[in-house]
């Protein structure tokens, strides 16, 4: 069979991958270079303790207030608000007690295989030496600090994942350049980090083009088929004749799935990062800081800084203020660091308004499956999903209840 995955993020290149190592003939098709988009550009952390919703009532209180303020951590451009509210709403309703209890389960039984199916697939590939032994730190300046942020780690407390509290001094051992105004940590074991997020997803795609693999560089321009998809329209002309398709192109996924008459809420959460090759300090974690909206990962030779929302949909251009304030919010926790040969980035996390990805089988065309939507966990979820849409691909049963991350469950 010849499967069409169209994405070449972490994601789609992983699915490719594992649908080559059980047999299927795979193209991996994407409008730009391999790892281009949000796969360049994430906070390169294997955030395992990050599947909360953001619907949560803690949270989404607090945007009219974020938005009120230039420098806070969500932003939503005026002038996209109207196409954002259905979306919006969507998000508020995914925010009853019963329903966040659900997608925090939903949440947590993908983030507990993340291990269990990245390892097997950086050894089988050669790359472990791509993952770190470090964990990530969460930074508070005193205990009403920690104390707002407790809901976090009562969830994490009720799935199991572990964690250990630690006093300024305790954190300032493990990472000696943090500031003496962090009166409180909390060590994340498991939240590892990549070394370079993008060099990871590039290797992974030579592994799969020296098994045999076909990598295409083209826009998608439509799909056809007949009681089932049969080919990809490309711009410019051409065609992929295809048995299956794979639709896990980020947030331009919902572009490509309104071809296919099966539209998606799906939003870009856009976000910034700075990456510093000169920062003048070295750190060994990754650090988090939740009262100021901000992540600090070394990663791709340097430091890199990032952690902000901004709503504006896809075609609006980046504003790079977005990064300059998580920088200056970074040097509070790093008071050494210094931000000297140094880029900025934009790029579109894919977002459901509940936070839990589509991982499924189209519910209007056979032959189609979807895999975006990950958001902030892209490279978290990577391996997993591929796992998983392998599984529900070749009619294998997979290890988790995969009815809650279909299609058509908005």
């Amino acid at each position: 069979m010849t499967t069409v995955v169209v994405g070449a993020g972490i994601i789609g290149t992983a699915i490719a991958y594992e649908l080559q190592t059980r047999g299927r003939q795979v193209v991996l098709l994407d409008r730009d270079e391999v790892g281009r988009g949000a796969s360049y550009g994430n906070m390169a952390s294997i955030a395992v303790t990050e599947f909360m919703p953001a619907s949560r009532p803690s949270i989404w209180r607090q945007i009219p207030g974020w938005m009120l303020d230039p420098e806070g951590p969500v932003r939503v451009r005026p002038g996209y608000m109207p196409k954002l509210l259905p979306w919006f709403a969507r998000f508020v309703a995914a925010s009853r007690p019963g329903k966040l209890r659900r997608l925090e389960a939903e949440g947590a039984a993908l983030c507990r295989r993340v291990y269990d199916d990245l390892l097997p697939l950086l050894r089988e590939t050669g790359l472990e030496d791509e993952l770190t032994e470090q964990g990530c730190l969460s930074l508070y300046s005193d205990e009403a600090e920690f104390r707002a942020d407790r809901e976090h780690i009562e969830i994490l407390e009720r799935f199991g994942f572990p964690y250990r509290r630690l006093m300024g001094a305790q954190a300032r051992e493990l990472e000696p350049e943090l500031s003496d105004t962090i009166g409180i940590a909390v060590l994340f074991p498991q939240n590892r980090s990549l070394r370079d997020p993008f060099r990871l997803v590039n290797r992974l795609a030579q592994r799969f083009r020296e098994r045999g693999g076909e990598i295409r560089r083209a826009a998608v321009a439509g799909f056809d088929r007949s009681d089932r998809i049969t080919a990809v329209r490309l711009a410019g002309g051409d065609r992929i004749a295809a048995d299956e398709v794979v639709i896990s192109a980020g947030a331009y996924s919902g572009l490509l799935s309104k071809m296919l008459g099966e539209p998606m809420p799906l939003e870009t959460e856009r976000g910034y990062h700075t990456q510093i090759m000169a920062p003048g300090i070295s750190m060994r974690h990754s650090i988090i800081w939740p009262a100021r909206a901000f992540m600090v990962t070394p990663t791709a030779g340097g430091i890199r800084v990032g952690g902000t929302v901004e709503m504006a949909g896809l075609d609006a251009p980046p504003d790079y203020r977005r990064s300059k304030i998580t920088v200056r919010r970074a040097q509070k926790a790093l008071p050494k660091l210094r931000c000297e040969d140094f880029s900025e980035w934009m790029g579109h996390r894919p977002a459901f308004p509940d936070t839990v990805p589509v991982m499924s089988a189209s519910a209007k065309v056979s032959g189609v499956f979807y895999a975006t939507g990950h958001g902030h966990l892209g490279v978290t979820y990577a391996a997993t999903t591929a796992r998983l849409m392998g599984d529900l691909m070749t009619g294998v049963t997979p290890p988790v209840d995969m009815r809650p991350y279909r299609v058509d469950r908005f």
